[in-house]
């Protein structure tokens, strides 16, 4: 069962704007770089709605990866600069290794990126264009296809073993400034997500073709967050799992512009870690 909708229509809420898949003919596409000639850069188009989105933080510990598709836990790190590469790579990369080995008691857990952001107003979200922007539209990093194409280009020799076994694709993000208060992620419980709601969308790079899902709208999608992150904060999202048991395989998410942030609240900035995490068959 998922939480209880009497406990969650208690919740406060704030209500906001978010950027679900407007309908389009095809699969739609964008491309992670400058489009070809007379190409769009995306043919996924936004349509906006408006929703409301609870507070979280009374109902953190009722959270459960495997069926609302988020979860918020206690990370400390000791990390000074996240914007340093190196250091990431040398000091975040093997704590958050261990950290989600440990608390997902898996077998084994493989980082095979990060990215790290910082809102810029009006900026648009362009790889190696100036600092990566929060994602404001829901999606899901992921699909049944990509989640075990992941394990095919980073592990290619083990890929086919590892396969036998449960594999996920969970992401640790995290605010490295906080009180988080500019730019919050929000996160749909996967209980309220029905199958057809997600759309295979082709993520074009120069050298590779990935795939995402783009959502559609349903508004029995009910939407999370939590207020004011803080750095010792991150939060578990599922974005690809490979049993089908009836636990959530795909949790959308979404940055969303929150009405209450204060005008002089600092952009955000935040990091996450995109995980492949195995468990044995």
């Amino acid at each position: 069962m998922g939480l209880q909708e009497t406990k969650i229509e208690s919740l406060p809420f704030v209500t906001a704007e978010l950027n679900y898949l407007a309908p389009i003919a095809g699969k739609p596409r964008t491309y992670a770089y400058d489009p070809p000639p007379g190409e769009p850069k995306s043919t996924n188009l936004p349509e906006p709605h408006q929703v409301p989105i609870f507070d979280a933080r009374l109902i953190a510990n009722a959270l459960s990866l495997d069926r609302e598709g988020f979860a918020l836990v206690r990370h400390p790190t000791a990390v000074r600069d996240f914007h340093d590469d190196a250091e990431v790579r040398r000091v975040y990369y093997p704590a958050a290794e261990a950290f989600i080995r440990a608390t997902l008691q898996a077998d084994r857990v493989l980082i095979f990126d990060h990215t790290v952001r910082k809102r810029v107003e009006g900026a648009q979200d362009i790889r190696g264009a100036g600092p990566r922007q929060p994602a404001t539209r829901v999606h899901v990093d992921q699909t049944a296809t990509s989640g075990p194409n992941r394990v095919r280009e980073h592990l290619p020799d083990e890929a086919e073993e590892l396969l036998k076994g449960r594999v996920q694709v969970i992401n640790l993000w995290r605010p490295i400034r906080g009180p988080l208060r500019d730019s919050p992620l929000a996160m749909c419980d996967g209980t309220t997500v029905a199958p057809g709601d997600l759309v295979a969308s082709d993520l074009i790079y120069p050298n590779r073709r990935g795939e995402t899902y783009s959502v559609k709208y349903n508004p029995n999608h009910r939407w999370f967050y939590i207020p004011e992150m803080t750095p010792d904060e991150a939060l578990l999202l599922k974005c690809y799992d490979s049993a089908t048991d009836g636990r959530t395989r795909f949790g959308p998410h979404t940055a969303f512009a929150d009405p209450t942030t204060p005008p002089d609240a600092p952009p955000r900035e935040s990091i996450e870690l995109r995980t492949l995490v195995f468990h044995k068959a």
